[in-house]
């Protein structure tokens, strides 16, 4: 762990414990802190909006209350994606749907300050990722977009590392099948072919 991430960890115990004593301030502070990761990362189970902010929602709700229960066997970042990502899979239960498996990041949860060339770039890596399962996107959007461990993400998904060493060694072998094949049929490949 980086010393900036030991500090945001240290920052976030601070915000639970305070909650665990009915802080509002600390639960608002963890929330804003949380909303836009939770975005992007439950838009790799979900494209419905409402059903993303119904998890979010509900992942603190239940942070709120089990602030006070926090062991700190991991970071609490870890311990709130958890808390989402079974949420998430609770909701798509509830309102009869399975992860998607055709997922792109919605473009609202896209920042739009990027320049052309990496909207091309996401927009090739996102038709990748479309190829993977539901459960391979997680893994890859846990490990290298918010940078957790493959022991933070078993503990996220509730799952052997073993498990989770098997779903990104399939889908960066899917992802170097694929990637080529999509970069050729991109219209940027296309435009600048002789």
């Amino acid at each position: 762990m980086t010393d900036a991430e030991s500090q945001t960890d240290a920052t976030d115990r601070l915000l639970l414990q305070r909650m665990a004593t009915g802080d509002r301030a600390a639960l608002a502070t963890l929330y804003r802190s949380y909303h836009g990761r939770l975005c992007r990362f439950l838009s790799r189970l979900t494209r419905r909006a409402d059903v993303i902010e119904e998890v979010i929602n509900d992942c603190f709700w239940i942070a709120w209350q089990k602030a006070g229960d926090f062991r700190g066997d991991s970071r609490v970042s870890t311990w709130i994606m958890g808390i989402a990502y079974r949420c998430g899979l609770k909701a798509l239960r509830q309102h009869g749907e399975e992860p998607v498996e055709d997922s792109n990041i919605p473009e609202d949860r896209i920042p739009a300050t990027d320049p052309e060339e990496d909207r091309e770039l996401r927009d090739w890596l996102g038709k990748g990722l479309q190829r993977l399962s539901a459960d391979q996107r997680v893994v890859i959007e846990l490990v290298y977009g918010e940078g957790h461990t493959l022991d933070d993400v078993a503990t996220i998904m509730q799952c052997p590392v073993g498990t989770v060493k098997a779903r990104l060694f399939h889908a960066r072998v899917k992802l170097r099948n694929v990637l080529p094949g999509l970069a050729e049929r991109s219209p940027t490949a296309k435009e600048q072919a002789p």
